[in-house]
C-alpha cells in the first residue's frame, strides 16, 4: 500500500512541477503591469463610463431610445489648475464622496452667478424652494458647475459652489466605436 501512494505522488511532482513554473511565470509576467496600470488610472487618466441624463443631449443622446452610453477618456493631471468655463470635469459629489459626478464648468472663481430656484426634499414637506443671494460671486478655490439637461441635473444649483479640491479629472474625449470626439476645443474659456 505504501508503494502505491509514493508512485502515484511521485507520478503527479513533474506536472506539478511544470504548473507551478507556467503559474510564477504568467503571474510575473501580468502582475507587474497591474501597478503601473493602477498608478496611471488613478493620477494620469482613465476611461470612465457616462451613466444618467444630467448631461443629456451632449453625453448619452440616445438616453431615452437604448441602452448605449458614452464612454470618455478622463485626463487627471494637473486638473485643478486652470479651470475655464464651458470645461466639462469630473468630480467628487459633495453630497456623496463616495460618486464621481459629471458636469460643466459653468463659473470660474470671482464669476457672478444667477443660480435657479430649485426643490430640494427637507424637513418642511415634500419640497422647498432653496434660493441664493441674487447676484452670487463664486468665492476663491471653488467653481460652480452645472449639467447640461437641467431638468434632471443635481449641480451647484443644490449644493452651491464646488472646490477645486473635489475635481478629480477633466472630460477629454468622447469614445465613440473607435473614434475620438474633441469635448471642449482648446479656444474656449480662455482668460
Amino acid at each position: 500500500m505504501a508503494t502505491a501512494a509514493a508512485s502515484s505522488s511521485s507520478r503527479w511532482a513533474p506536472k506539478m512541477g511544470v504548473f507551478t513554473k507556467q503559474f510564477g511565470h504568467y503571474l510575473l509576467r501580468y502582475a507587474t503591469w497591474l501597478p503601473p496600470f493602477i498608478w496611471f488610472n488613478s493620477y494620469v487618466a482613465e476611461v470612465t463610463l457616462i451613466n444618467g441624463p444630467s448631461m443629456y443631449p451632449f453625453f448619452n443622446a440616445h438616453y431615452n431610445e437604448r441602452l448605449g452610453r458614452d464612454w470618455c477618456l478622463v485626463w487627471k493631471m494637473g486638473v485643478r489648475e486652470r479651470l475655464r468655463r464651458g470645461e466639462v470635469i469630473t468630480f467628487r459629489s459633495p453630497t456623496d464622496p463616495d460618486k464621481v459626478v459629471v458636469k460643466r464648468v459653468v463659473g470660474i472663481e470671482g464669476d457672478r452667478i444667477i443660480p435657479k430656484a430649485v426643490r430640494v426634499m427637507g424637513e418642511g414637506g415634500p419640497g422647498r424652494k432653496v434660493l441664493y443671494p441674487v447676484g452670487m460671486v463664486v468665492p476663491e478655490g471653488h467653481v460652480w458647475v452645472e449639467g447640461d439637461n437641467a431638468d434632471k441635473s443635481r449641480d451647484s444649483n443644490y449644493y452651491g459652489p464646488v472646490s477645486a479640491g473635489l475635481v478629480t479629472g477633466r472630460v477629454a474625449y468622447v469614445l465613440r466605436g473607435w473614434r475620438l470626439v474633441r469635448v471642449v476645443p482648446e479656444v474656449v474659456g480662455r482668460r
